[in-house]
């Protein structure tokens, strides 16, 4: 066999050892990734989203009901878990129309709530820090449905309101991450995990 045959037969047995190694690289690489994939599925980002409200006018008092959707993200439940108390927040205001001006915040309205696992008695208790009030629950799924169901939460006084003067009233729900404990709370401003809030809900309401 010729020097010339042979190197020829030498570079394409090179060239076919390549493309299996190379076969071989990605197939690895392939099946990393896919292995990894179902951990990443796992992760949660979470979802805060006010469903529905409305107000109700009841002995002079304006009170708000409301449809929550909380969904903790996987690193707050993590957090909850682990002893971590969460905040969470709602925040309601009552905004003037005004024709030829900017519109005016006449009322703003902070209710808050603290969201607590008890690890020896595996309990989640909720505490209404406005009232001191405390529920507590066997299962995460029925405290944020608890806290996702506001019924006959005073708003405001109807005498405040200007008779047949048009409102906006706006509602948001968060997690309050100034009340997380200090490297949470650092963790929080970088990690999109902790930041979880709803977009405002809006609707309008006519001063009776």
């Amino acid at each position: 066999m010729s020097l010339a045959r042979n190197n020829r037969l030498f570079a394409i047995l090179a060239r076919s050892l390549a493309t299996v190694l190379a076969c071989g690289s990605f197939c690895a690489i392939a099946q990393d990734l896919i292995e990894r994939q179902p951990a990443t599925l796992q992760e949660d980002p979470g979802r805060f989203e006010v469903r529905a409200a409305n107000v109700e006018l009841d002995g002079g008092v304006y009170y708000l009901n409301a449809w929550i959707e909380y969904r903790l993200s996987s690193e707050a439940r993590d957090a909850l878990q682990s002893g971590v108390p969460l905040r969470l927040r709602l925040d309601v205001q009552l905004i003037t129309n005004r024709r030829f001006w900017f519109d005016a915040e006449d009322a703003e309205l902070r209710q808050l709530y603290e969201l607590e696992y008890h690890a020896l008695s595996e309990r989640y208790i909720i505490e209404n820090l406005n009232s001191g009030d405390q529920v507590s629950f066997g299962s995460l799924f029925t405290a944020l449905d608890y806290l996702g169901r506001v019924e006959h939460l005073p708003l405001i006084d109807a005498a405040l309101l200007d008779r047949g003067r048009e409102y906006d009233i706006r509602l948001r729900a968060a997690l309050d991450v100034e009340k997380l404990p200090g490297p949470l709370r650092l963790l929080a401003f970088w990690r999109h995990d902790y930041s979880l809030a709803s977009d405002w809900y809006k609707w309008r309401l006519q001063g009776d």
